[in-house]
């Protein structure tokens, strides 16, 4: 039998575990879930309505989360970790993010990312694994730092960075345009392109930075929703770094795009809509259960209007969350069960493989969160528009989950250009595929003059590459 739901010494007053897909938890996690959920109601939660009021870091609650091990939930237990796997990453973010505080979800996922790209090459490496055994002991949280001003969510094209071999180590030059933690975090994983750069850039690599080698704009930070996680400006300027620093080989950077950070970032954004979605349900489960319209004795919840928004809202909002945990267990059992020994064969990569699924659940569960959060605040009526119940505040933190890089635009296009037009390839990641069908098309447009002028234009650009210098007539 299913336990009850639990919210301090009371029964939980939004919608019950029968609601919850709880067979897809082991008990031991599932007893980590009643613990969480009770740091919630304690700690968590409270410490959210002053982060959205005043913009606060979450570092109070990370504190907390420490206590449970959480920090270092993916950490092998020989390390100081939990040793946990997907399935219970998703479970975290989505129940922080549902009975406490969505940025720190939003800042936890973040946190995760690292550690996932850390893991990934740990094996080899004394520093990365310092870090890793930091984590619960010193609160010691991590972010990753992907973006770049000039391509926003093109994540995965730096132009503004770059990296330069010294003898003594490595000179690492990044800014971005969009870190969570910017400035709080206490380490960061940061992608350049790699060192003897061509203009390739698909020839990426990936450092580890500390708090005190990275310049941060806090205060400039005011946003609409998540408003603690804290997500600006961050630049590594110049920074030499020691040889053990670059995480894995050079060159890497892809590897760990496709194999830990966006598998991870996407399982666990995804878990944290899903959860922003189930906490404005159980917000506005109990006040239509509670306020009565007593010129006609009935409860708002017995209207049928509110009964088909919120029956819409489960079952959405659960396929939302079968999928993702559906994604979460294939990636247990790609990896035997998250085991990072697996990734000493610098060619494995398991995850990568299903990378078109991932960019799936992130796009239903941000799309969803939008409808629900939005949904629910008409079940709630003029009460729902007043900050104390708490409804516009998930409704705010969830419309991140759209335009969070990849954006909903981009990654219905990759879907939709990977099942039409060959896979993987056609995506042409770092601008290198030849359109050949929109060249010739454009090029049928011009006269025999322009075409002679585009032809001596091409061939002394050619020449220009090759280090030669030739006079056009």
């Amino acid at each position: 039998m299913t336990a009850t739901k639990q919210w301090g010494t009371e029964p939980y007053w939004g919608l019950d575990f029968d609601l919850d897909p709880q067979w897809c938890l082991t008990p031991a996690q599932q007893d980590l879930q009643s613990q969480l959920i009770d740091l919630c109601q304690r700690v968590l939660r409270p410490n959210a309505l002053k982060s959205d009021a005043e913009l606060i870091y979450p570092r109070e609650n990370f504190k907390a989360l420490a206590e449970l091990g959480l920090l270092g939930l993916l950490v092998p237990k020989a390390w100081g970790g939990l040793g946990e796997n997907h399935t219970c990453a998703a479970m975290v973010v989505e129940t922080i993010a549902r009975y406490g505080c969505p940025s720190t979800a939003m800042c936890f996922t973040m946190h995760t990312g690292a550690v996932a790209a850390a893991l990934f090459r740990a094996a080899e490496n004394p520093e990365l694994q310092s870090v890793l055994r930091r984590l619960d002991k010193d609160v010691f949280i991590g972010t990753l730092s992907y973006s770049d001003p000039e391509t926003g969510s093109h994540f995965w094209y730096p132009t503004s960075s770059r990296a330069e071999a010294l003898a003594e180590g490595w000179q690492v030059f990044k800014k971005a345009s969009w870190t969570t933690s910017a400035g709080f975090a206490d380490w960061y994983i940061v992608q350049t392109t790699s060192p003897d750069f061509d203009g390739n850039y698909s020839d990426l690599s990936c450092f580890l930075i500390y708090k005190d080698e990275v310049k941060a704009e806090p205060s400039k930070w005011d946003a609409l929703g998540l408003r603690g996680n804290q997500s600006g400006t961050l630049e590594v300027n110049g920074v030499t770094v020691p040889l053990n620093r670059m995480v894995g080989p050079k060159g890497d950077g892809a590897s760990s795009n496709d194999e830990t950070v966006d598998p991870f970032f996407l399982l666990c954004s995804s878990a944290c809509w899903n959860g922003i979605s189930l906490g404005a349900m159980d917000i506005a489960k109990r006040h239509v259960t509670r306020k009565k319209h007593v010129d006609v004795g009935m409860r708002v919840a017995d209207y049928p209007t509110i009964q088909d928004y919120f029956g819409e809202a489960i079952m959405d909002t659960n396929a939302s969350r079968c999928f993702v945990f559906s994604m979460a267990k294939l990636m247990d059992e790609l990896t035997g069960d998250c085991d990072w020994s697996i990734h000493q064969d610098l060619s494995a990569m398991p995850r990568a493989q299903y990378l078109h699924w991932y960019w799936q659940i992130k796009f239903i569960a941000a799309k969803n969160v939008a409808h629900v959060c939005d949904k629910m605040l008409h079940a709630c009526g003029g009460s729902g528009f007043k900050k104390d119940m708490e409804i516009e505040r998930y409704l705010r933190d969830g419309k991140a989950g759209w335009v969070m890089g990849p954006t909903n635009e981009v990654l219905r296009q990759f879907v939709g250009k990977y099942a039409l037009l060959g896979g993987f390839e056609a995506l042409d990641y770092w601008n290198q595929s030849l359109n050949e069908r929109v060249l010739h098309n454009e090029l049928k447009k011009m006269d025999a003059d322009e075409k002679r002028a585009l032809a001596a234009q091409l061939l002394a650009e050619a020449e220009a590459m090759n280090g030669k210098v030739v006079a056009i007539a």
